[in-house]
C-alpha cells in the first residue's frame, strides 16, 4: 500500500470534528476513495458506502426528507448489510456530484451528530448547481493531490530518515555530496515522467517500465475526456478539450502566460475562459496569477488576466508530450523552451500539493520575470526555478528594488549562499 500524507488529515479531521461532515475534492484517480476506506478500516467499525456513479439507486435515499432516521432507514431498505451503530460507524458518500441532494444532507448528518461521515467527489466545482443548499458551516472541505515528491520517494523505498538527512543539508544551508546530490536529482527526473498518480507510481514500483507507465497515464487522460464528454454541453465540449490539450504547448512558450490565441488562433478569453474554469473546478489545473506589484499580501495585488496555466500532476503533463519525452527527460538531454516550462510545472506540482498559493512577477511588458513568489514573516520572497544554472538578472534587479528577506534559485545544481540568493537543488523544493 502506498504510504500517502492524506491519512494524518483524515485522523486529524476525526479529532477535532464537532458536528461537522468532511468533504475531500480533487481529480479523479488521486486515490481519493482509497485512503478513505483505509482510514474507515482503522478507525471504525462499520463502514456504509455509497457510490453513486456506480450505484444510482442509492441517489433516491436523498429525495425528499433529509432526516437522519429517514436516511437510515432508506439505506437499510436497500442494502441489508448496512449496520449502523453510533460513534463506530462512518457513511461514506462517493461520487457525490452526482447526487445534489445527498451534497445537502450533509448538514442534516452533521447537526444528528451520531455517525460520521465523509463525502468525496472528483467534480463538485462543476456540479454544485445540482445541489439544493450547500452545507456551509457543516462540511469542511479539503483537497487531495496525487502523491508528491516525497511521497514518492517513499513508494521507492526511501524511509524518513534518508530524507531526514537531505533536509538537514537544506536547513543549514550546506553544499550537498555529489553523489547524493546525483541520486536526489535523478529521482526527481523519474517523478516528473511518472508523476504521482498512485495507479501510475504502482506500475512504476513494481515494474519499473516508463513504457506501461505510460499506458497507464494515456487511460486517466482518456478518463478526463470522457468526464469532459460527461458533464459539459455539446458547445462547450470541443473548447474544453482544446483548452487543455494546448498547456503542453502554453509551457514550451518563451512567454508562459496563458494565451486564447494558442488555443485557437485569433480567439479571446470570451470563448474559453469558461472551458479554462472547469478545467480548474475538475482538480486538473491551477492557476498561476501575475502579481505587478509584489507586495504583502499578494492576493490584493494580483491581476487576473495575466495568468500562467500548470497541470496540478507532472507525470499527466509529460505524457501530453509523447512517450519519446520520457527518454529525453531520463537522460537530462532535452533542450529548448519546453525545458523550462516542464521545470517551472515540476516546483508548481510541488507548491500546489503543499497547499502554497501560485503567483508569479513580470511588470508590465519588461523582460524581468520572477517565476514563483513565497511569502514569509510578512515579506514576500523571489523564488526562480532554472533548468540550469545560469545568472538571473530578474531575481538581482528583484533583490536590489525590493530587498526582500532572502530569495531562492532552484536549479538542477548544488546548494549555495551568495549574499540574500540562496541556491538549491530543484528536488529541495519539497522543504519549501
Amino acid at each position: 500500500m502506498l504510504k500517502r500524507k492524506f491519512m494524518e488529515v483524515l485522523v486529524q479531521w476525526k479529532k477535532e470534528k464537532d458536528k461537522e461532515c468532511l468533504l475531500v475534492k480533487g481529480a479523479r484517480q488521486v486515490g481519493k476513495t482509497f485512503i478513505i476506506r483505509e482510514f474507515a478500516k482503522q478507525n471504525y467499525n462499520n463502514i456504509i458506502e455509497l457510490n453513486f456513479a456506480t450505484e444510482p439507486k442509492f441517489k433516491k435515499v436523498f429525495d425528499g426528507s433529509l432526516k437522519m432516521d429517514e436516511i437510515i432507514k432508506k439505506i437499510t431498505a436497500l442494502d441489508s448489510s448496512a449496520r449502523f451503530e453510533e460513534g463506530k460507524t462512518l457513511l461514506f458518500l462517493d461520487e457525490i456530484q452526482d447526487c445534489g441532494d445527498a451534497r445537502t444532507a450533509l448538514k442534516p448528518i452533521a447537526e444528528d451528530n451520531r455517525f460520521d461521515c465523509i463525502a468525496s467527489g472528483s467534480m463538485l466545482g462543476v456540479a454544485y448547481k445540482t445541489t439544493r443548499s450547500i452545507p456551509v458551516g457543516y462540511e469542511r472541505q479539503i483537497e487531495m493531490f496525487s502523491l508528491d515528491f516525497e511521497e514518492f520517494l517513499w513508494a521507492l523505498g526511501y524511509d524518513d530518515v534518508r530524507i531526514g538527512h537531505i533536509r538537514e543539508y537544506y536547513e543549514n544551508k550546506e553544499k550537498i555530496p555529489l553523489a547524493i546530490n546525483n541520486v536526489y536529482t535523478e529521482k526527481l527526473r523519474e517523478y516528473a515522467i511518472v508523476g504521482g498518480m498512485p495507479s501510475v507510481v504502482d506500475i512504476y514500483v513494481k515494474t519499473k517500465n516508463f513504457g506501461l507507465v505510460h499506458k497507464e497515464q494515456e487511460k486517466i487522460v482518456a478518463s478526463y475526456m470522457s468526464d469532459i464528454s460527461r458533464y459539459l454541453s455539446e458547445p462547450e465540449k470541443p473548447k474544453t478539450k482544446a483548452c487543455y490539450n494546448s498547456i503542453p504547448e502554453q509551457l514550451a512558450k518563451e512567454n508562459k502566460k496563458f494565451q486564447y490565441s494558442v488555443v485557437e488562433k485569433g480567439s479571446r478569453a470570451s470563448k474559453f475562459e469558461n472551458s479554462l474554469e472547469w478545467l480548474r473546478d475538475a482538480g486538473l489545473i491551477k492557476f498561476c496569477n501575475n502579481v505587478k506589484t509584489p507586495f504583502f499580501p499578494l492576493p490584493a495585488y494580483k491581476d487576473s488576466d495575466y495568468f500562467k496555466v500548470y497541470m496540478t500532476d507532472i507525470g499527466i503533463l509529460n505524457s501530453l508530450y509523447g512517450f519519446d519525452m520520457k527518454a529525453q527527460l531520463y537522460y537530462n538531454t532535452l533542450k529548448g523552451p519546453a525545458k523550462g516550462g516542464i521545470y517551472e510545472n515540476i516546483v508548481a506540482d510541488i507548491l500546489i500539493k503543499k497547499e502554497i498559493p501560485l503567483y508569479y512577477y513580470k511588470p508590465g511588458e519588461s523582460q524581468q520575470e520572477i517565476e514563483f513568489l513565497l511569502t514569509a514573516n510578512g515579506g514576500i520572497v523571489p523564488l526562480e526555478v532554472k533548468a540550469g544554472n545560469r545568472r538571473t538578472p530578474s531575481m538581482d534587479e528583484f533583490i536590489e528594488r525590493f530587498d526582500p528577506p532572502y530569495a531562492l534559485k532552484l536549479i538542477t545544481g548544488n546548494l549555495g549562499v551568495e549574499g540574500k540568493k540562496i541556491t538549491m537543488p530543484l528536488y529541495m523544493a519539497m522543504f519549501l
